[in-house]
Parts: structure tokens; sequence; C-alpha cells
């Protein structure tokens, strides 16, 4: 049976599995297992002790060396002889040493994971580039980080509330602890590679602020940062904007907007919302940027035959140096490097296309 034992391990893969767990286990949870389990040994010790020596019944040795090392000061349950007392010092001493380093070993090893997670994310948001910057995470700033977390895309939010940004450490959100007003928060936080910058701050005061100060940022080298603000006053919106904001966009009248239309068109707020938010149909609109070198650049949609490649319908297309869209365009428009496409088709399609489509 001995010499088969280890062909039974091998064909179990236990012993296999037993080593790579110690091997991923880190050297500070090796030794806090260790140490439990030589507490247990140590309550196995105790309880055949308090048996041979007093004569005791096995679950009274084992009682009595639980209130010994956990302190607890019950009383003896009965008389203990001289060796009794002696073996009890050798209990509580060995047993209170091993809890106080279990102790020691657990709140290093919190601390230890907790900064190694803080830097881990910091390393995250240093290497980020061409990615969202966050501001706020109230109401709206939460449901804008759920959307992006589906989408792919890089991100990091910046928030002052302590219990906020507890939350987004636990969920492994990137994030910056801080005031968005402090220039050295939008610093560490990317401001000079992001793409866009999104206040969603409760006051338009402190939209204005943090908007003059990524702009000031920003400025300094020739970044172009688009940046969207939300405003709780559409009379403040001229003052944001003058500020340095691209888009301003007032929640309330969105929300107004949004109720009209599902009354007046119910079938096509119906048939934007299946399309926007990839509801039953399964599609998804997004916007692929034409670049230099690309297969597409120079051909006409006819010659690119993009329609049967990509399973996927190009809904606008928005030139480089004009601001209006060209809406459902013929087959015979040729798409120059620099296009914007608007694009309504299956994720993984659209994704594909980013690939394969317009990457040179």
């Amino acid at each position: 049976m001995r010499q088969h034992f280890p062909l039974w391990m091998k064909r179990l893969g236990l012993r296999r599995s037993l080593l790579g767990y110690l091997a991923r286990t880190s050297s500070a949870r090796r030794e806090i297992m260790l140490a439990f389990a030589v507490l247990l040994g140590l309550c196995a010790i105790g309880t055949a002790g308090y048996s041979l020596i007093e004569g005791w019944y096995w679950f009274d040795g084992l009682y009595m060396t639980f209130i010994t090392i956990t302190t607890i000061g019950f009383t003896e349950l009965e008389q203990l002889s001289a060796l009794g007392r002696v073996f009890t010092i050798f209990i509580g001493i060995s047993g209170i040493g091993i809890a106080a380093f279990i102790a020691t070993r657990l709140t290093q090893f919190l601390i230890t994971n907790q900064n190694l997670r803080q830097r881990r994310l910091a390393r995250m948001i240093d290497r980020m580039e061409d990615h969202l910057i966050i501001c706020g995470y109230g109401r709206i700033g939460r449901r804008i980080v759920q959307d992006l977390q589906g989408s792919g895309k890089s991100f990091v939010v910046v928030e002052k509330n302590e219990e906020h940004i507890e939350t987004l450490r636990e969920e492994q959100v990137p994030c910056i602890e801080g005031d968005a007003r402090d220039e050295e928060r939008l610093r560490a936080a990317g401001v000079e590679r992001a793409r866009s910058l999104l206040l969603t701050l409760p006051e338009d005061a402190t939209t204005v602020f943090v908007t003059l100060t990524a702009r000031e940022v920003t400025h300094a080298t020739n970044h172009d940062l688009f940046i969207v603000a939300r405003t709780n006053d559409h009379r403040n919106r001229s003052k944001i904007l003058t500020a340095g904001a691209d888009k301003v966009i007032a929640p309330l009248e969105v929300g107004a907007d949004r109720m009209a239309q599902v009354v007046m068109r119910p079938k096509v707020d119906q048939f934007m919302e299946e399309i926007l938010h990839t509801g039953a149909l399964g599609l998804q609109m997004d916007e692929v940027y034409v670049r230099e070198g690309a297969p597409l650049a120079g051909r006409t949609l006819a010659e690119s035959e993009f329609r049967q490649q990509f399973e996927a319908v190009v809904v606008a297309v928005i030139e480089p140096d004009e601001d209006e869209m060209n809406f459902n365009p013929r087959a015979h428009m040729k798409i120059q490097a620099g296009d914007v496409l608007v694009v309504l088709g299956n994720p993984k399609m659209i994704h594909r296309l980013n690939e394969e489509g317009c990457t040179p």
C-alpha cells in the first residue's frame, strides 16, 4: 500500500494541486496557516495531556485547554495536581504566544495586501493613455462607471468621499482619492494623457473651477481634452461652456425629453433603447476611426464590401474637416483616412472592424 500511495495521489492530481497551491501562496500566508496548524496541535496536546495527567474525560481536557489559551479566566474544572498546573502554564504561554503571532501576522497581511492593491491600481493609472476621467461618484457617476465597465474602455474615478472610495477599491475600480479641484489630483488621474473628462459634480461652481483647472493643465502640453460637464441649472450652461467645457448636459432636461419621446414616439424609443443598450437585438452603435494606411482608407463602401465583410451598417460618416454628419452614406462614398464611421452592428463584429478594418 505504501509504494502505491504516490501513484494514487498522482492519479487524483492531489500532489500537483497541493504543490501548485503552496507555490502560489505568499510566505506570510504560509506562516499564518502554519501557526493555525500549530495552535490546533497545541489544543490536541492539551486535551491529551489533561486526560493523561489528571485522568479527565477528553472533552473536559479540550475545554480546559480552550479557556487557558483564550485567557477567559474561568475557574479550574477540578483541582489540579502540581504537574497539571505546570502543564497549564505551558499551555497558556504557548497558546497566548501563538495567538498573538497570528493576530500580528494577520494585521500585517491585511495592511500589506491593501497597500499592494493601491500600488497596483496606481501603476495601472500611470500606464493609462487615451482614457476617461470621471470626477464625482454620485448617482450619475456610478451609472457611468457601470456602463463603462462593460465597454472595455479604460477609465479612472476622482472622488473625495471616503465611503465611495472604499466602495471603488473593493470593486477594483481605478480611483484617485481627493478633491477634483486640486490640480495634483487631476495630474495623478492622467489628465494630460486622457481622451475625455466627465464632470458629474453636484455643484456648478465646482464644475466651472475643475473645468478651468483641467484646461490650464492641458494647455501647457497642447493636449486636446474633450470635457463633458453636468449642470443642475440650464442657466449656468453658458458659464460652464465659457470655462472650457465642450458639452454641457442637464440631466433634468434629458430626462424630460426622454419621457416626452416615450409618449410621442414609443416604437422609435423602443428601437433606440434596444440598439443603444444592446437589448434583444444584440446590436451596438459605436464609432470607428479610420487610420492612415488602413485597408478601408481610399475605398468606397461598395468596394470594401463593408456590409458583407463585417455584417454591420454605416449609419453616418464624419469627415475630419467637417462638423456635420453624412447620414446614411451611399455605396459609392469613398472612405478617407481620418474619417469617423458611426457603425451599427454586433459588438464582436465592431471589435473585428477596429482590429482588421481600420488598423494599418
